[in-house]
């Protein structure tokens, strides 16, 4: 009897004393998953305990899938040569077709190093883990974007106003400048979203102004940076729109890794970023950019943060699903059309 007893008192002081021990190793989350601590209270998920770091034999790679996947693999691939370089392990690029598909994958581990495009960033923050130590930059500066409107050339669309009882193409749920920015800017414009015109999600900032292009949306918010690049690239004509409304800058997506690989493997992936160079390949497609340019979450992504509140966005669980529902919900109207 007295050995039961005294077996039980060790067991709850066991789990007290480890109750103690869990609460002073994670003294603050923050809005973070549970699965991740915020000690030092940046805004992101602290480094893996030693024990329970992930040191892959071989680190998987994406980029954001704003645009066609298979152009970026062929870009980054020099890139993931020098990660292997400095960290000595394997490096895989991983394809996904949407942002949720990028967050959920860093979140399960299939995922190592990453760049979310903007919108999308907190939410891989929140849910995934994820550490953002860059931006697409020069020596001087990171590269940022403006959120544009454009319409077709010889639209009657003159101005923000004109918008009403219109259909505009706004890109996906999380995307920053295709559709959380327009909620937080248009209506000072004289112009909110669902209200005075239609949105229409067309998944992708070149999708949206390729729409535009061709008469099925009226008007299109995308990234400046996107646009850009369909010119130089020629998907679109010199001309073929115009632009009605320029925001002030955001930085552009961000670059990063899994907080939960083990902190040598972090140190190296950070020398691998900022020791690197672009090609001339990726200057061309990155408007100049050069180099990974360091940024902090907690300060860089400040406007994006605060844009998100405003909006009413959620960069939790509830709202990763709410954004995975309606990209399932777009994808099966868009194959019906096909």
């Amino acid at each position: 009897m007295q050995k039961g007893f005294l077996g039980f008192l060790a067991a709850v002081l066991i789990l007290a004393f480890a109750g103690l021990a869990f609460a002073e190793e994670c003294s603050n989350r923050g809005i973070l998953d549970t699965m991740y601590c915020d000690n030092d209270k940046d805004l992101v998920a602290d480094n893996a305990p030693a024990g329970e770091c992930k040191d892959p034999s071989t680190l998987v790679f994406t980029y954001t899938p704003v645009e066609d996947p298979a152009v970026y693999q062929d870009l980054f691939a020099d890139f993931q040569a020098h990660i292997k370089k400095v960290t000595g392990k394997d490096v895989i690029y991983y394809t996904v077709h949407s942002n949720s598909a990028q967050v959920e994958a860093m979140r399960s581990g299939r995922l190592h190093i990453a760049g979310y495009s903007t919108g999308p960033t907190g939410f891989a923050v929140n849910l995934a883990g994820y550490v953002p130590i860059a931006v697409k930059g020069d020596e001087k500066e990171f590269q940022g974007y403006n959120l544009i409107v454009i319409v077709k050339k010889d639209s009657p669309i003159q101005t923000m106003a004109d918008l009403k009882g219109k259909k505009v193409a706004h890109t996906s749920p999380s995307s920053n400048s295709g559709n959380l920015a327009p909620r937080a800017l248009f209506p000072a414009q004289g112009i909110v979203p669902d209200e005075d015109y239609t949105v229409v999600y067309s998944g992708k900032h070149d999708q949206s102004v390729l729409g535009v292009v061709h008469g099925d949306y009226d008007a299109a918010p995308v990234a400046s940076d996107v646009y850009e690049r369909m010119l130089r690239a020629g998907r679109v004509d010199e001309g073929a729109v115009r632009i009605i409304f320029t925001s002030p800058r955001f930085p552009t997506s961000s670059f990063g890794y899994s907080s939960q690989l083990c902190p040598e493997l972090v140190e190296k992936i950070k020398e691998a970023f900022f020791s690197y160079r672009y090609t001339e390949e990726m200057k061309k497609a990155f408007d100049g950019a050069d180099r990974f340019f360091p940024i902090t979450y907690q300060k860089d992504w400040a406007v994006i943060r605060d844009i998100a509140e405003a909006t009413g966005a959620s960069y939790n669980e509830e709202g990763l699903q709410a954004m995975i529902a309606k990209e399932k919900a777009d994808a099966e109207k868009k194959a019906k059309k096909q």
